[in-house]
């Protein structure tokens, strides 16, 4: 069924171990910051190479220090398994034909079977 099927899965980029203080906030209002250099998504079947990951984060997950890519790339390579161009997947808006990876994107080949 995996050969056939694709499946992505990802949630929110995490949090930090840090404490982030909002100013003009209230005495005491503290939270943790957001991972925003660093995410994972986890894709299976549909033509991904299976038992394998791409990039890696510094010791605290904080930052890409390898194998860093785009959400514009990940766009680019679920549309190729999925038999679709990205650089041909256009929508007309104001006059101009826009895509979902924008003028970015590059389907991601070390992680494709």
């Amino acid at each position: 069924m995996l050969e056939e099927t694709l499946v992505v899965w990802g949630g929110e980029f995490g949090r930090t171990p840090m404490q982030e203080n909002r100013e003009g906030k209230a005495q005491g209002y503290f939270g943790r910051d957001h991972h925003t250099e660093a995410f994972t998504m986890w894709l299976a079947g549909g033509g991904i190479k299976p038992g394998m990951s791409l990039g890696e984060t510094d010791e605290l997950g904080y930052s890409t220090v390898s194998g860093k890519t785009s959400v514009y790339d990940l766009q680019a390579t679920i549309l190729h398994c999925l038999g679709i161009n990205h650089e041909e997947f256009t929508f007309p808006f104001q006059g101009r034909n826009f895509r979902l990876t924008d003028v970015f994107g590059k389907v991601i080949k070390p992680i494709l079977a």
